[in-house]
């Protein structure tokens, strides 16, 4: 994807003067803009549902798609044993400049260095694996990543309302395709999953998961709690 969204989260904490909107079109509806300083918040800025998953954390944490690193750099300055990883170069070096610890370049879905007891996946984060079959890929993936007695803790939301009763067909509602586009910067389209509970619930029991829902915001986002059977 040309690393879009890293650039856009370099220019914002190393090139004030360089900063651009980040674009998302989607096949949904208009182009967004999604406003970088997103990634930069404090605790004073997390929603609940991101401070409910940063309390359940235990043990060795990966957090994977981090970002800016703003869950890694809380976890870590309440003492955790946190491991950030982003798939972008730039967004890591961004997470080192700010002080994260531990930082890791790296697609998950290669790799299988360490394991620990919590893998985070924040701000829809369980997104990364694009479609149904890829979560299930995912899921699989994962028993190898967890430590005994291990959990996944990751958002998702039901996207139903976006199509008013027009749910399109031939596939899951919820894998949308995404492109950024920042500067002159293009990624080509890529794929994006919002799953919603039942469907959750029901994959991750065939994949041989046990799934809690640990918060609702009443919106249709949710946090889930996946452990092994």
């Amino acid at each position: 994807m040309n690393d879009v969204l890293g650039h856009a989260i370099f220019d914002f904490h190393c090139n004030a003067q360089g900063r651009a909107k980040l674009w998302i079109h989607n096949t949904y509806g208009p182009k967004e803009e999604m406003p970088v300083e997103t990634y930069f918040r404090s605790e004073a800025d997390m929603p609940k549902l991101e401070l409910t998953a940063i309390n359940a954390c235990k043990g060795k944490i990966l957090d994977v798609g981090a970002g800016a690193g703003s869950h890694a750099h809380l976890l870590q300055l309440k003492g955790a044993d946190v491991t950030a990883m982003d798939i972008s170069p730039k967004a890591a070096e961004v997470m080192k400049l700010r002080g994260v610890k531990n930082v890791i370049a790296e697609d998950i879905f290669l790799y299988s260095e360490k394991k620990f007891n919590t893998v985070l996946l924040l701000m829809n984060g369980i997104g990364l694996v694009g479609t149904i079959d890829g979560l299930r890929l995912f899921l699989q993936h994962a028993k190898n990543l967890l430590l005994p007695g291990g959990q996944l803790l990751f958002d998702s939301s039901d996207i139903a309302y976006l199509y008013e009763s027009n749910i399109p067909k031939g596939k899951y509602y919820g894998e949308v395709l995404y492109a950024y586009h920042y500067k002159h910067i293009k990624s080509g389209w890529f794929s994006w999953l919002y799953i919603d509970k039942k469907t959750l619930t029901k994959i991750a029991v065939e994949e041989g998961w046990e799934m809690q829902v640990l918060f609702e915001d009443g919106f249709d986002q949710y946090l889930a709690k996946l452990s092994i059977l």
